[in-house]
C-alpha cells in the first residue's frame, strides 16, 4: 500500500468549552478520492482548516508529502501542493477567467497581488494559468468576466486555481453546493477524472455524489471519526446509519 499524501494525526480542537474535533485520524492515499461526511456542526469545516493551514490544533500532527507541516501556515502549504477549493467561491467575479487563474499561478511563485498587473505580461505565469484553464475545459472562457459563468463553471475555475499549484492533494469543501442534477453529473465526472492528477479529500453533502466517487468514506459526529471504510462498508455500519445515513444507506 502507497504511503499517504496527507496523513492527520491525533488533531484535537476545542473552542472553550466545546469540543470541535477529538484524536482525529485521517488519511489521503495517492489516486483516490477519500470523503468526509456528517451532519451540520460534526466538525468537517474546523478539521479542514486545521489541515489547510488556517487553524492550528490544540494537539495532534498533519504531515503532507512526508513532512510534518503542523506549523505552517496556509500560503506555505500551498506552496507545497495542498490545493483548496471553498464552498462559497473564493473567486475575483470582476476579473476575468485568465486573470483569476494567473492569480494562483503567482501565488505559487509567491509573488503578492501588487505585482498582478506586470504578472498578466509574464509568458511563464500565463502559460501556467493557461494549461490549467485548458484542463478544466475553461479554455475558451478565458477572457470572459468570471461573474458571467455558470455555477458549475466557477467550480470548474476553482479547480483551475488550485492546478496553477501544481497540487500533490485537493481539498474540496462541498462542490457540489447549488448545482442543479445536470450540474452536479458533469462535476462528479471532472472529479473522477482528476482523481489521477491529485487526490482528493471531499467533504460533501451529496450523498449521490460520495457513494459514486469516493474510495473510502470517514464519517464525522460530534467532531470524532465514528468510521472509516469502504462505500459498502458505510453503508452496513449501523453506528453510521443510526448517527447520519439513515434511510440514505437502504440500496
Amino acid at each position: 500500500m502507497a504511503d499517504p499524501i496527507l496523513d492527520v494525526r491525533g488533531v484535537s480542537k476545542s473552542f472553550g468549552a466545546v469540543t470541535a474535533c477529538r484524536d482525529i485520524d485521517l488519511d489521503v492515499r495517492p489516486g483516490e478520492i477519500h470523503a468526509l461526511i456528517g451532519p451540520n456542526g460534526a466538525g468537517k469545516s474546523t478539521l479542514i482548516k486545521q489541515v489547510a493551514g488556517g487553524l492550528a490544533p490544540d494537539s495532534g500532527r498533519v504531515f503532507f508529502d512526508g513532512q510534518d507541516v503542523t506549523g505552517l501556515p496556509t500560503a506555505a502549504r500551498a506552496r507545497l501542493g495542498m490545493g483548496r477549493t471553498f464552498q462559497i467561491s473564493s473567486l475575483a467575479m470582476e476579473f476575468t477567467v485568465l486573470q483569476n487563474a494567473v492569480l494562483g499561478a503567482l501565488g505559487h511563485r509567491g509573488g503578492v497581488f501588487r505585482f498582478f498587473r506586470p504578472a498578466m505580461k509574464d509568458a511563464g505565469l500565463l502559460a501556467r494559468a493557461r494549461e490549467a484553464l485548458d484542463q478544466v475545459g475553461l479554455a475558451e472562457f478565458e477572457a470572459l468576466r468570471t461573474s458571467e459563468l455558470s455555477h458549475g463553471q466557477r467550480r470548474q475555475l476553482e479547480v483551475a486555481v488550485a492546478l496553477t499549484l501544481e497540487p500533490k492533494v485537493f481539498l474540496m469543501d462541498e462542490p457540489m453546493a447549488g448545482l442543479g442534477a445536470e450540474g452536479s453529473h458533469r462535476l462528479m465526472a471532472f472529479l473522477d477524472s482528476l482523481r489521477h492528477k491529485a487526490p482528493i479529500l471531499l467533504v460533501e453533502h451529496d450523498m449521490d455524489a460520495v457513494f459514486t466517487l469516493a474510495d473510502r468514506v470517514s464519517v464525522l459526529v460530534y467532531g470524532e471519526i465514528i468510521a472509516t471504510g469502504t462505500v459498502d462498508e458505510i453503508r452496513a455500519n449501523e453506528q453510521v446509519r443510526s448517527a447520519y445515513l439513515g434511510d440514505e444507506a437502504l440500496p
